[in-house]
């Protein structure tokens, strides 16, 4: 109890064992792109929030906080927490027809919600269910991140060609408007644009050591304002950001009653599910190219605290953020401290320079963002997993496929859910090879029995590669029924079990089965190099009893002593096979063979 008590505490405290990173140079990398994240999350989270249909300085306070709590208590470096767009397009789906959309009781009822996600998330990750993460591949992660970043292109096109239009809910919706409003393109927007791109691709060739988004920021911004100075604004339709909020985010006390807990607690698991399937899959993502592992664990728990601290200091659902996240990697950060670094100079920027950040042009948000979103697509991934495995690449093509043609959250839970599927289906099928001593090899080394490859008439030696679990069971009988069926004569088999990790009971099952068809044979069932785990849950089971020991064996020399004794010696007389070592004692013709190895 003590132990479990320890344990609870330690993953209940800040995860600061990054800071063996932390140095000088870090440091730098870090503050500069907070500075970075902080001038993007302005725009963002005014947009998402007034997509969750409340005030737009929600989406501000979402950012700050919460930020913090998540990049202290989860396991990722770069995983930058704050409003997100699928989970405001769920609260405002879920809240709207329970009050009016920014008035002070759907505010009160998004910050409840806040709560309730919080305190689950959290109840998650402290019971572990973290390991889920492990379930989803590489190739699902690459696939949904590619797809994220072409939504990412297509929800800027707007802002970059100074368009407005409608929004749409697919990728060929979107196309079919960009194309309908491809002849009132802003050329005076579009060259901000592209300018801002420039900027930071020439940057990031020619000036390394400068963080390439904040040159590209600065140019763009620059442009932008020479351009509204000269021509006006009215001339060149350049939109900026505008006067922003400049308050620190007021503490909050939700209050719970019956009612209000029985409408939101079934929209809390739902909005808490997606909110750590989107965080864990960013994480994953980004831990790919960063080289970094995850705790799923650790995450769900980083998410869970930020939510419920954020409850009360008036931030509504938040989850990691891809766009922020992504820009957060490329942009050079090193530690977490790269997101509470951006938490902090959000609140800096509000208060003292939000003159100018009321200039800043929404063309070159976008073409900072067509950057973050171009790195997103992992095009040497992408090569390999094609050019590596046809079941891998059509898995990456549906995954690809879900996340541009299907809503965002239903595409991440779609890659895990493919995962398990992937996973399952490997694993209820573990190959079942034959073994025999290579005559060719000088130590006799049991090989995969191929031609020119003998086995013994009597001995049927089967290597499993695979847990035997209810999954697989009917894989390995059909397995099993056709080597009985092929071979008759070989009444004994010695199943080679080093690679069997796990027996459940439908699988002790199956074995004591296939031990009474070889009794009834005149045989025997023979087990091999039986895992510790393995042996635990036969003896559980009642399959391995205290006359059964006597045909387990933990090494092949022992296992062979024991058996070729008992085979039957007017079989041994005729065979010119004479494989193992041992057969030297049977009757029959000279023998000599060098001995066998494990």
């Amino acid at each position: 109890m003590l132990n479990a008590l320890i344990d609870l505490s330690r993953r209940m405290l800040p995860d600061l064992s990054w800071r063996k990173r932390l140095n000088r140079a870090s440091l730098r990398a870090d503050a500069l792109s907070g500075l970075v994240g902080a001038v993007v999350v302005v725009p963002q989270g005014i947009a998402f929030a007034t997509l969750a249909g409340l005030p737009p300085e929600y989406g501000l306070y979402s950012a700050m906080v919460p930020a913090i709590v998540a990049a202290l208590f989860g396991s990722s470096w770069h995983l930058v927490s704050g409003p997100t767009n699928a989970i405001s397009l769920v609260v405002f789906a879920t809240l709207s027809p329970l009050a009016e959309p920014a008035s002070a009781a759907y505010v009160a009822l998004a910050l409840k919600l806040a709560l309730l996600v919080g305190v689950i998330q959290l109840a998650m990750g402290l019971a572990r269910m973290g390991t889920l993460l492990n379930f989803v591949s590489h190739t699902v992660v690459v696939g949904f991140t590619a797809g994220a970043g072409v939504l990412i292109i297509f929800a800027q096109l707007d802002s970059f060609f100074g368009l407005s239009l409608p929004r749409a809910g697919s990728i060929p919706q979107a196309l079919a408007a960009f194309g309908s409003g491809i002849g009132d393109i802003n050329p005076w927007v579009a060259t901000v644009g592209a300018t801002t791109i420039a900027a930071g691709l020439a940057a990031r060739r020619w000036l390394p050591r400068v963080p390439y988004m904040v040159v590209a920021i600065l140019a763009g911004g620059v442009l932008a304002w020479g351009l509204n100075r000269w021509l006006g604004a009215d001339h060149t339709g350049i939109k900026v950001l505008g006067q922003l909020p400049g308050a620190l985010p007021p503490f909050t006390l939700p209050e719970f009653d019956a009612a209000s807990f029985r409408k939101l607690v079934g929209v809390a698991f739902a909005v808490a599910i997606l909110g750590l399937v989107e965080a864990a899959s960013i994480a994953r993502s980004i831990a790919v190219r960063s080289g970094q592992r995850i705790d799923g664990n650790r995450e769900f728990v980083g998410q869970g605290l930020s939510n419920i601290v954020g409850s009360f200091v008036s931030a509504y659902p938040s989850s990691g953020s891809f766009n922020r996240s992504g820009l957060n990697y490329d942009s050079g950060a090193k530690t977490p401290l790269a997101a509470i670094f951006s938490a902090a100079l959000l609140v800096v920027l509000l208060f003292a320079i939000a003159p100018l950040l009321a200039l800043l042009p929404f063309a070159t948000m976008a073409g900072l963002l067509f950057m973050v979103a171009w790195n997103l697509i992992d095009a040497r991934a992408i090569r390999h997993i094609v050019a590596a495995s046809r079941p891998e690449a059509a898995v990456l093509a549906v995954t690809f496929a879900a996340t541009l043609f299907a809503e965002l959250e239903f595409a991440i839970l779609f890659g895990v859910t493919l995962s398990l599927v992937m996973y399952l289906n490997r694993t209820s099928r573990p190959a079942l090879r034959a073994l025999a001593p290579d005559p060719r090899d000088p130590a006799r080394k049991f090989t995969v029995v191929e031609p020119g490859v003998a086995e013994c008439p009597q001995l049927k030696m089967l290597r499993i590669e695979g847990s035997l679990y209810f999954g697989a069971v009917n894989s390995v009988a059909a397995a099993l029924d056709e080597a009985r069926a092929a071979a008759p004569a070989q009444t004994r088999l010695m199943l080679l079990a080093k690679g069997m990790n796990f027996v459940d009971v439908s699988g002790a099952d199956l074995l004591a089965e296939e031990r009474a068809r070889r009794r009834a044979a005149g045989g025997e069932l023979y087990l091999h190099g039986l895992r510790p785990d393995a042996a635990a849950a036969l003896e559980r089971s009642g399959f391995l009893g205290e006359e059964e020991r006597s045909v387990v064996f933990g090494r092949k020399h022992d296992a062979l002593g024991a058996i070729v004794p008992q085979l039957d010696p007017a079989i041994c007389a005729r065979c010119t096979a004479r494989i193992f070592e041992e057969c030297a004692a049977q009757p029959g013709p000279p023998f000599s063979v060098v001995r066998q190895t494990d």
